[in-house]
């Protein structure tokens, strides 16, 4: 009895190994001695495991477009909070292994003075929410990276660095621009995050500091995609086009889609139109299947046209497969929030599910929310709405 009970407590320990070695993706050979029954015993226990898989959820929102409306209603007698606007959708966006926000306007901080458009700098605060909310990654490259020069962005950087925000697409210096993000999961997944925008609004770069913003370059691209796929099992490549208030993508997003899908990207997220656009898979050159959000409207904006307020959260599951040397990541079950900017006026400012709307807060609550999702999936009949 004692024989079997250490024979058993050993193979339980040889299993959590082997366990831990899949969810790392780590190859593990057991020795084995002939006549030898517990050596047997754990070969099978081995073989049974050694193909690997492991999955995570990924969410995306749209642009945080920190107009004087948004920030003065978000002012307190300490300084700024955003979080109660973020309250309603807090669940959603923490329910995910990794969220990702576009932040649209530099979080240059108070003292440097805030502004909204054409030229914004917003609170640190802003930030600070949007940790507190479950986001992980942040993207800085857009059309307003530049609004208030240099000094804005390296002012935003240090505050993302102080509060652990993983940031791509602006940069601080030239060895900060080289270092690809990626972000190791405990799942054994690892994430490269690259980002990227059409324009600055005509304000210049200055000269010899490109770092700054990254700029739409289809070489650079491409040289950041090869790096990324030697250092992760999954790339999301984050950009900025299309045209504004334009519910569908025009050809030129089109086409740099489908580039940066034969590049080998996993995902491509898109902002700047300020409205949602329709969801696409793309086939890329080798065959690989690639989730386009064209783009993911306002998250939270005091922009007031009807389709400006409504925007959203992309959710989906990247899986890993492992086997022996062989490593397969596909994407899956793509989903979506869509939620709604309510206010009061000038106050109030909340990002709430659709779902949840009343036709006190949006006239005709249902019939638009059925509208939106009709617009999202028409590309895509299996994509499902997060409703609970």
């Amino acid at each position: 009895m004692k024989t079997r009970f250490i024979r058993n407590l050993l193979i339980m320990f040889v299993l959590s190994i082997v366990l831990a070695g899949c969810a790392a993706g780590t190859n593990i050979k057991l020795g084995q001695t002939a006549g030898d029954h517990w050596a047997i015993n754990s070969t099978i226990i081995f073989k049974e495991h050694k193909k690997c898989e492991t999955s995570v959820t990924v969410s995306a929102i749209g642009d945080m477009l920190i107009h004087a409306p948004v920030y003065e209603d978000a002012r307190t007698e300490a300084g700024f909070d955003f979080t109660p606007m973020l309250q309603d959708v807090k669940q959603y966006l923490k329910e995910s292994t990794i969220t990702i926000a576009n932040q649209e306007t530099m979080i240059g901080g108070e003292a440097l003075g805030l502004s909204s458009y054409p030229q914004f700098n917003s609170p640190f605060e802003v930030g600070d929410a949007l940790k507190e909310v479950g986001v992980d990654v942040v993207t800085l490259s857009n059309n307003h990276t530049l609004d208030r020069g240099e000094e804005a962005i390296l002012r935003a950087i240090e505050h993302w660095e102080a509060i652990d925000m993983m940031y791509t697409g602006a940069y601080k210096d030239e060895v900060d621009q080289q270092r690809v993000r990626v972000q190791e999961t405990e799942e054994g997944i690892s994430f490269a995050y690259l980002a990227y925008t059409y324009g600055t609004n005509g304000i210049p770069i200055p000269t010899g500091k490109d770092y700054l913003v990254n700029m739409i370059d289809r070489e650079q691209i491409a040289a950041d995609m090869a790096e990324a796929k030697d250092k992760a099992d999954a790339i999301i490549v984050n950009l900025h086009f299309g045209t504004e208030n334009e519910r569908m993508p025009n050809q030129a997003q089109k086409e740099l889609a489908q580039y940066v899908a034969d590049l080998g990207a996993d995902v491509i997220i898109g902002h700047h139109p300020h409205v949602l656009q329709p969801v696409e898979w793309l086939t890329g050159e080798d065959g690989k299947k690639t989730l386009v959000a064209y783009s993911l409207g306002n998250f939270l904006s005091s922009q007031k046209e009807y389709y400006q307020r409504i925007g959203g959260m992309l959710q989906f599951t990247i899986k890993k497969a492992t086997k022996g040397d062989d490593v397969k990541v596909v994407v899956e079950e793509p989903a979506f929030l869509p939620t709604f900017v309510s206010y009061n006026g000038f106050s109030d400012y909340r990002v709430l599910p659709m779902f949840s709307l009343s036709n006190e807060e949006l006239a005709g609550a249902s019939q638009v929310y059925q509208e939106i999702k009709d617009h999202l999936s028409q590309w895509v009949p299996e994509l499902k709405f997060i409703e609970k």
